[in-house]
């Protein structure tokens, strides 16, 4: 008998063939809802069984003691964090050392991609104390909503002044620094005005990738706990099957790499740089990586203890 499953997910290209139904499994049926925003509290939603989670708020779940859904460490969106800190053109910024003292906007404060770009400046001399930071929306088309989480200090964390957008206040000189997971629109246009602090952003994520091991992983699989305790083999199986997916995606866009002039240079380069199973799921492959990220949300007091991996991730022990 096959169980059927619904997935929320974003817009990833390598779900594709999920999607159309070319990875497929005899045990499992995925139904795939695509969503632009994360699914807030899996437990909570009626209306699916799994979805694509914030690292960041499941390990906030289970140090509240949460058990309603369970992690998989299968990292479904993983990506370098230096080139999501972005400045204006003519900027004196050109190192992470240099936003130190500096008025910093960020989307979200305990956002899992925003915590790990705290520690690469961190990296570099530059703590939590050592700036000014503003949370809130991106763009007017972004939602006015709390960003602070909690998380505000006067002087320290505050929410934008006026929730005016941060490109507005980044452009008119208030704030120094955007973290931003994806870029604003017209940001590639070649005159927006906008630019990386760090200008060769790449040679310094494969240097970070060098010193760690790892490319962070920003959100996670779950699935609702009462699922798992019924059929607890759906856990791997459906990391399997996202797996899967992927490797057929790459095979696809190797193929297929005229969709953009120079995909194909981009897809040699990380052939070349990265090896092969720079994304390979599982407890073990990523321990250090888990580790690396529950010490930087205590470290950053966003995590009131330490959480080692088995904590975060029991069912994969």
């Amino acid at each position: 008998m096959t169980l059927t499953l619904r997935l929320a997910v974003r817009d990833w290209d390598y779900v594709t063939p999920l999607a159309l139904g070319d990875v497929t499994s005899d045990r499992l049926k995925l139904v795939i809802d695509r969503v632009g925003t994360l699914v807030p509290h899996l437990g909570h939603d009626p209306a699916h069984d799994a979805a694509e989670t914030s690292f960041s708020r499941y390990t906030q779940l289970r140090l509240d003691g949460d058990d309603s859904i369970m992690g998989i460490p299968n990292f479904i969106m993983r990506g370098f964090r230096n080139r999501c800190v972005i400045t204006r053109e003519d900027s004196d910024l050109v190192d992470f050392a240099g936003l130190k003292g500096r008025r910093i906007g960020v989307t979200g404060w305990r956002d899992s991609g925003n915590t790990w770009t705290r520690a690469l400046l961190r990296r570099e001399g530059v703590g939590v104390e050592d700036a000014f930071w503003f949370a809130g929306r991106l763009t007017e088309k972004h939602p006015i909503t709390d960003r602070l989480d909690g998380f505000g200090r006067p002087g320290r964390i505050e929410a934008c002044p006026g929730e005016r957008p941060m490109v507005d206040l980044l452009r008119k000189g208030f704030l120094d620094a955007i973290f931003t997971p994806f870029m604003p629109e017209g940001f590639f246009a070649p005159d927006s005005g906008l630019r990386q602090v760090q200008r060769d952003y790449r040679s310094a994520e494969k240097a970070y990738f060098d010193a760690v091991g790892y490319v962070p992983g920003m959100h996670i699989l779950s699935v609702k706990s009462d699922v798992l305790a019924q059929h607890p083999w759906v856990a791997q199986e459906l990391s399997d099957m996202v797996d899967a997916s992927q490797r057929m995606w790459i095979q696809k866009r190797r193929k297929y790499a005229d969709t953009t002039p120079w995909m194909f240079e981009e897809l040699a380069r990380t052939a070349a740089d990265l090896p092969e199973d720079w994304n390979i799921s599982g407890l073990e492959p990523n321990r250090k990586m888990i580790a690396d990220f529950a010490q930087e949300l205590q470290a950053q007091g966003i995590a009131p203890r330490l959480l080692t991996p088995e904590d975060l991730f029991p069912a994969a022990i």
